[in-house]
């Protein structure tokens, strides 16, 4: 049995696990930095239709994944202003690019960052704040030295989630960036060409592999969530 796992292993392909591990670092750090803004916009400076903002921010949890990688398709596709903008002054376009994967795959994560930073950020105690503010700190070196170190822990578990689930993006990912053996075909797309292709054998590794870092990162994630 180990003999032939490793036979298997050695005739894969594991480049579209590479690429995965990359798309989802890049998607995750810019989920980070705008889940952790509108976070703290939501948490700490409520105004009229926030509430509308949040949910729609939180959509890409809820909706289908092609219906994201349509949106996508829409707002920065070759035919759409932007899309042809890019084209036209950069000769550049994210439509079939790993780069595509990585906005796909950074739309689904934010709703995890969002509502973690959300959560931790209001639970931050004001009283701590006001005692930094009375310290003649600024709002800027009080936000860096209270209330983010407060809310990390939290902020760090949804950000984790947020890495699993750019991990096992599919179907946005597949309608933005294609899956392109050698260049877009992430993790999930090479799972899925295995099967269509009836390797099931090499399929199965590929499965495994992906269970594996899911859960080590799940189990990470579950012992910063037991720190808020």
């Amino acid at each position: 049995m180990t003999n032939s796992l490793l036979q298997l292993s050695q005739t894969t392909d594991w480049h579209p696990l590479w690429l995965s591990l990359q798309v989802a670092g890049v998607a995750t750090l810019l989920a980070l930095a705008a889940g952790v803004a509108l976070g703290w916009l939501f948490a700490r400076r409520p105004f009229p239709g926030s509430g509308v903002a949040e949910a729609v921010c939180m959509l890409p949890l809820v909706l289908p994944p092609t219906v994201i990688g349509y949106g996508i398709l829409v707002m920065a596709g070759r035919r759409s202003p932007l899309g042809a903008w890019l084209r036209q002054h950069f000769d550049y376009t994210i439509i079939f690019s790993w780069h595509g994967a990585v906005v796909a795959s950074a739309v689904v994560a934010l709703p995890l960052v969002l509502k973690s930073a959300s959560a931790a950020f209001a639970g931050v105690d004001r009283s701590l704040e006001a005692a930094a503010s009375t310290l003649r700190q600024s709002p800027w070196s009080v936000f860096w030295r209270v209330t983010l170190p407060l809310a990390w822990p939290g902020i760090l578990a949804g950000t984790l989630l947020a890495f699993a689930r750019a991990m096992g993006e599919f179907g946005a990912s597949l309608m933005v960036a294609g899956s392109i053996p050698g260049q877009t075909q992430t993790l999930s797309m090479a799972i899925y060409d295995e099967v269509q292709a009836g390797h099931d054998d090499r399929a199965l590794l590929l499965v495994l592999v992906t269970s594996v870092i899911s859960v080590l990162v799940l189990v990470v994630s579950n012992r910063f969530f037991s720190l808020r």
